[in-house]
């Protein structure tokens, strides 16, 4: 166990006042001026060399973003993730950075090649990786934080700014480290850098979550004020090591309030969630954002009727404010409402920009559900507030003000109707999504396409027969029920009360937690089918200190650990595990054959074996 994860018998409190100082990893990577001092000297004799490189290769591709040159004591670990060959190891290599945008990804095997011959002709001990952004990123969401670092702290040949703002988040993050690491759970990237829209000036968003857990003495708000002292108080010296102009914006949250306002499904948290990238993880950042990912992470309706509430106060609150208080409130008013009703849609919180042409697209143009009116209303709310915002607009006159109150009422009327129709709607489209999954499954299992025949079958087959319970038949008759009920209120006579309303939500919900049920013991049964048939075709090889799994089908697969192989022509073939599940399925329901010339050839590689179930 090294230094830096030893338990200390040290309270939380008591750490951030000590000098907490673990080792830092790569060799501690330098952070004094991006270059260790064997580099320097390297880059003094080969600079001629270098800019010729950059000079060609920016002339033929002026879009590329970054070039850097990675630090010595760092090359043995990009070595060894990238496998660069053992006999150029040894030649003593510089490797160099070439970072080109994402739009021009299907370029990358042209700049890729272009490099490489630059590389041969210039200086044959330059190897180049290039990559997108989103390829860096990739590397931080594998964990693989010592290789993003190493590329942070290239010295920039050519930078745009994305290495300037990654190594100023880097140089943050190491000095935070170094002081309380057992305690930060994550320090996570997000914005304009990991958007893809970095300049040299832009600002980078930091997000440090504190695992507050094990916090004994100190109050919860004190702890944070002076953990946010200190990380602040490392900002400045970060930017003066990085020498860039970019402003690190740090936002500071305990792990339990973070926690909390991701339950709450607070936009900025599912934002965050959404677009950031860890550089440093214990284990909590990468789990939520898979959840979110798989879709995990829902709003609650408590959540949902949190946003909606925002604007309820709006009357009261345009009568009593002054100007940039009344814009302000008018502003959030109509946006957080109108965040809450695309969250209910099913859509991820999105930012204001984002908001505008969601509400447009989706609620105006794609389901016509609301009026071009009060589209254009909340467009004028946000561009006025923007505008009011960055210093363009100093006044306005009590007309102007009344009319964005009144539409800002009107809106907010119209919104609590729209709640409504889309409640409406997404209970259709939940029962229908229930309906497909369940009878789908059941319509490939049992080949009967008709709703009518396949519960026929399904009660014949698998009920009468004892394979599932009674109350199965019955639930999935509800599930069609409900079915038909709901799109026969599609277009209701009359307008329903509010009963009404709440019955078909507590049938929707209940066909939901019966499909759930039923798929789950479909899924099963046909796993059950499906073993049963792979069994046949699967044999145990013992030899003397192996063992692995071999499946005699139209090749002959050999299972050994995590390797798969297959026998062509006589010799071991790499294989994966795509092509042994698409010829165990193609195999089903067909007669196995012991192939004895596939035998001879596990001899030759097993040596003498046993051959058994």
């Amino acid at each position: 166990m090294t230094e830096k994860h030893k338990t200390s018998d040290n309270s939380f409190e008591e750490n951030l006042s000590n000098d907490y100082v673990p080792k830092g990893k790569l060799g501690d990577l330098p952070v004094s001026n991006g270059m260790d001092e064997t580099l320097k000297k390297q880059m003094e004799k080969t600079k001629e060399e270098i800019e010729k490189f950059k000079k060609e290769l920016v002339k033929k591709f002026k879009y590329i973003e970054a070039i850097g040159i990675v630090p010595a004591q760092a090359a043995a670990k990009i070595e060894e993730e990238y496998e660069v060959p053992e006999e150029d190891c040894k030649r003593g290599l510089i490797h160099v950075l070439c970072v080109i945008p994402e739009d021009q990804f299907k370029e990358i095997g042209k700049v890729r090649t272009e490099t490489i011959r630059l590389a041969k002709e210039i200086n044959n001990k330059l190897w180049v990786h290039v990559m997108t952004p989103v390829d860096v990123w990739n590397l931080a969401l594998d964990s693989k934080f010592e290789i993003v670092e190493a590329f942070a702290m290239s010295f920039p040949v050519l930078d745009k700014g994305l290495l300037g703002a990654l190594r100023v988040s880097e140089i943050h993050k190491t000095l935070v480290l170094k002081k309380f690491e057992k305690y930060v759970s994550g320090y996570i990237i997000a914005g304009s850098l990991t958007r893809g829209e970095v300049v040299p000036t832009s600002d980078v968003d930091v997000f440090i979550i504190i695992d507050d857990t094990d916090v004994k003495r100190m109050p919860r708000l004190e702890l944070k004020e002076k953990l946010r002292s200190i990380i602040y108080s490392y900002i400045q010296e970060a930017t003066a090591i990085a020498g860039v102009k970019n402003i690190l914006n740090v936002q500071t949250y305990l792990m339990t309030e973070f926690w909390e306002a991701v339950k709450d499904a607070h936009p900025v948290m599912f934002t965050f969630i959404r677009d950031g990238v860890p550089l440093y993880d214990r284990g909590t950042f990468l789990p939520w954002k898979s959840l979110l990912r798989m879709g995990k992470i829902k709003p609650s309706p408590e959540a949902i009727d949190m946003f909606m509430s925002s604007g309820d106060k709006l009357e009261e609150a345009i009568d009593r404010r002054l100007l940039d208080i009344a814009v302000m409130d008018i502003y959030w008013g109509v946006l957080t409402p109108s965040q809450g009703l695309l969250m209910l849609y099913g859509l991820a919180p999105p930012t204001p920009k984002e908001t505008i042409k969601l509400i447009r697209e989706v609620f105006h143009e794609k389901d016509k559900l609301l009026e071009k009116k009060y589209v254009d209303i909340i467009e004028n709310i946000i561009t006025f507030y923007k505008k009011y915002e960055h210093g363009d607009i100093k006044k306005i006159s009590g007309t102007e003000l009344d009319k964005f109150a009144k539409d800002a009422l009107d809106y907010m009327k119209r919104l609590k109707e729209l709640r409504k129709q889309i409640e409406k709607k997404v209970q259709q489209k939940s029962i229908e999504e229930v309906y497909k999954d369940v009878f789908g499954m059941l319509e490939a299992l049992l080949k009967k396409k008709s709703e009518a025949a396949v519960i026929k079958e399904f009660e014949d087959k698998l009920i009468k027969q004892g394979k599932f319970p009674q109350r199965f038949l019955e639930e999935l008759k509800f599930i069609a029920k409900t079915k038909k009920e709901m799109e026969k209120e599609d277009k209701p006579k009359k307008k329903k009360d509010d009963s009404s309303s709440a019955k078909e939500i507590r049938d929707v919900e209940k066909s939901r937690k019966y499909a759930a049920e039923i798929t789950n013991h479909l899924i099963e049964y046909t796993q059950r089918c499906d073993f049963m048939a792979m069994d046949k075709t699967r044999f145990i090889l013992k030899a003397k200190e192996r063992k692995a799994e071999v499946f005699f089908l139209e090749n002959v697969f050999v299972v050994e650990g995590s390797k798969i192989s297959k026998v062509v022509n006589n010799n071991f073939q790499n294989s994966n595990t795509e092509e042994l599940k698409k010829q165990l399925l193609e195999q089903n329901g067909k007669e196995t054959k012991i192939d004895f010339k596939a035998m001879e050839v596990l001899k030759k590689n097993f040596g003498d074996f046993e051959l058994g179930y």
